[in-house]
């Protein structure tokens, strides 16, 4: 089943198929200038009793957890994936953007170096939805729960190779971050523009981002892995699901995986 043009929105009803009540799907994106939910997002808050994210995030350990999976496997650094030149290169740009010496941070994966950049993408105080979703919860005492484990996630940058990784930041360090914030601007537009489709087509088009390469493993595989979770969440009561916008459109998008399911799911207009 072909996935139909999915009209301009972020938030999803998802109904029928035996549900008793609506949940909603939110498509976040995790890092902005401005995170405030609006009048439908609240409604949607109000009539659901439980909220849940790709991961557990007021989950006590989850820092901890985190770190445990940060740092490259079997003692490899970035000084063996890279020659002598770049190395040099990565060097003067992470001393330069997180004030650290490579040797003290050579041996994290290069996906967590690249994702502590991130904020110097947006010209302002970061803001997230996942936090501002999460404050809602709690003032109506309600629980928040997780699609995936942390240590399934980490698996995923598990999954990508080390070397693909070092690419997009070395990327980075040749222009000067100049191409990820154009990228990342171009990204906050469409979201914005609550334009999934527009997103979709970035994300199959962007032939510099490993992340594009190994779609698979970043979003098709997570998105079916995360369809019988959010049968179960639904079906036992109302539930409030958020994740990353990229994982709702597509063929193997949630929103197409859930319709092919045999739910109803439409846009809140």
């Amino acid at each position: 089943m072909q996935a139909q043009k999915l009209e301009k929105s972020l938030l999803w009803e998802i109904s029928g198929n035996g549900l008793e009540k609506s949940s909603y799907l939110f498509g976040t994106i995790h890092m902005t200038c401005d995170a405030s939910l609006d009048d439908n997002i609240k409604i949607a808050l109000d009539n659901t009793t439980l909220l849940v994210l790709e991961l557990d995030m007021d989950d006590p350990n989850m820092q901890t957890e985190m770190m445990k999976g940060i740092y490259m496997k079997d003692g490899k650094t970035i000084k063996d994936l890279v020659n002598e030149e770049d190395y040099e290169l990565l060097g003067a740009f992470l001393k330069e953007e997180i004030g650290m010496p490579i040797t003290m941070v050579g041996n994290i994966k290069p996906f967590f170096l690249t994702a502590m950049m991130y904020p110097k993408l947006l010209n302002c105080t970061v803001q997230s939805f996942e936090n501002e979703l999460i404050k809602v919860a709690h003032e109506q005492e309600e629980e928040v729960l997780g699609l995936e484990t942390i240590e399934e996630q980490l698996n995923v940058f598990e999954a990508i190779p080390y070397e693909d990784q070092v690419t997009d930041l070395l990327r980075s360090a040749k222009d000067n971050m100049a191409y990820d914030k154009e990228t990342f601007q171009k990204m906050l537009e469409l979201y914005d523009a609550k334009d999934l489709e527009g997103l979709n087509t970035m994300m199959m088009e962007d032939k510099n981002l490993s992340t594009t390469k190994h779609k698979d493993v970043m979003l098709d595989n997570r998105n079916e892995n995360w369809i019988e979770k959010i049968e179960g969440f639904s079906k036992k009561q109302a539930t409030f699901f958020g994740v990353g916008a990229a994982h709702l459109p597509g063929d193997n998008g949630v929103i197409n995986l859930l319709r092919k399911k045999g739910y109803t799911v439409k846009a809140v207009l």
